[in-house]
This record gives structure tokens, sequence and C-alpha cells, in this order.
């Protein structure tokens, strides 16, 4: 993976949040690609449950201060950077006030899920695509992780079909079994919509549930990871049907070298 660029784009990264399977190979996977000498950046959302001095978050000015619209909405981006120790691995956090300040991820007290989490979805996949625009990176793999995540292959597709950083980047997928009770909002359908992206291809966002959600991304994905041992069998046969390149689940202790070989022989080749 020598000099290979690739962003990974997580809901979730260890040490920023606690270990669970995506934080933890949010982590893992970009630490290997860092020890072949691949090129790294990482960005997730910039949860208000993070320690921001413990962390030792700063905002980065130069690419702060641009406006997302969300819903006919101007909503203001924030970008904030820290360093994971010992790694030499910048994490980038995409940030809003109304979007992530609240001391939570995805859910409340009681387990609901907030009520824009559609929001959040569009906002951090505009946020990350327009941050790497303005760094002029262009990413040989764009590796997404987590369903807050899943909308990035649809709007590169789409609403950013004429940017040209990202004309040779390759879209992977980690599908986990990440799933959560009924639906998002059931307007997401209409905000993704105003985006000028057409009814047909998001038809399934009439019901915004897991799956339905992981469904666009691997339509929009150049590959697929099965990221979780278990996932629900609809979408596991989805995943299968697309024909597209499948790597199989791999244990946290097993993942190293079939991902090395996924990236080369089936994404990359």
């Amino acid at each position: 993976m020598k000099d290979k660029r690739i962003l990974y784009v997580s809901s979730e990264v260890v040490p920023y949040l606690p270990e669970t399977e995506i934080s933890s190979m949010s982590f893992e996977a970009p630490k290997m690609v860092n020890k072949q000498n691949g090129q790294i950046r990482i960005f997730m959302p910039r949860f208000g449950n993070i320690n921001e001095r413990r962390h030792q978050l700063h905002e980065v000015i130069r690419l702060s201060g641009i406006n997302l619209v969300i819903n006919d909405l101007d909503m203001p981006l924030i970008i904030k950077v820290a360093s994971i120790p010992k790694e030499r691995i910048q994490v980038y956090f995409i940030d809003n006030e109304d979007y992530f300040k609240r001391k939570a991820t995805l859910t409340d007290e009681d387990g609901s899920l907030f009520p824009d989490n559609d929001e959040r979805a569009i906002f951090f996949a505009k946020g990350v695509i327009e941050t790497v625009k303005k760094l002029n990176w262009a990413p040989d793999i764009i590796h997404v992780n987590g369903w807050l995540s899943a909308l990035l292959p649809l709007y590169l597709k789409f609403y950013f079909k004429d940017e040209p950083l990202f004309n040779e980047s390759k879209i992977v997928t980690s599908v986990y079994n990440q799933n959560f009770e009924g639906t998002l909002n059931k307007s997401m359908i209409d905000k993704v919509k105003f985006d000028n992206i057409p009814q047909d291809t998001v038809a399934v966002l009439a019901e915004p549930n897991f799956v339905n959600i992981m469904k666009l991304a691997v339509d929009h994905s150049d590959a697929i990871i099965q990221g979780s041992e278990e996932l629900p069998q609809e979408l596991l046969n989805y995943m299968k049907a697309s024909k597209k390149p499948l790597m199989d689940y791999y244990s946290l202790e097993e993942f190293s070298e079939p991902l090395t070989e996924f990236y080369k022989t089936k994404v990359l080749a």
C-alpha cells in the first residue's frame, strides 16, 4: 500500500469513542496501512461526548467557515483536527453546533434515535467531501464505516459527480451489524432529493431503516466488506447479489493480510 492515499470515513474511531466493532476497525485498518507507508486521513463526527481537551482537538480555521445547505437551511461547517498518539495519523472532525453539540452519539438517554440523524448523515457526507476538496487531497480509496457515513457513496456519485478530485477514487463500504429499531425521519428522502438526487435512485429511503440505508451504500460503492460476522439476512443477500467485489468477515486479529490483498486485487486493480 506504499504511497496509496486512503480516506477512512467512520461514525466512530478509537480512542475518541469507546471500543466497538466499528471504532476498533476504523483505528486498526488505518494503522495497518500507515505502517505499510500508505497516506491516511480519517474523518469522523465531532460528537459532544468526545473530550476535546483530553484528545487535544483544535479548530482548523482555514478549513472551517463554509455553510452546507441541508434541506434549504445554511448550516455552518466547523473542522477540528487531532492526532492519534504514537501513530502519526491525523483525524479530522466534522462539527456543527446544532447537529453535534449534544453529549451523545446517535441516541438519547433512553436509547431512542435522535430525530435529526437523517440530516446529520447528510451534513457529515457533504462535510467530509467539501473538506477533502479544500485539502486538495485525491484519495485512491474511500473506505466508509457505519450507517451515519452511509450516504457518502451516494453523494459522491451524484451530488459531487462533476468534482474531478475524485475521478479515480474507489469507494469501499464496510457493513456492520450496527442495526437500529424503526426508521430515521420519514422526510429523509425529500431532504436527499432536494440535492437533485433522482427519486428512483433513492426510492428505498421511503422507508429509511437500517437495511435500506445500507442497501443504498452498497448500490453506490465499488466494493463491499462484511464487517460483522452476523448481518441481517436480507442485507447479506443483497450484498452478494450486487456482484460487486465482496470481502468476507475477518476478526480484528485476522483482517490485516486479507484487507491489504482486497485493496490491491479487488479495489485498485
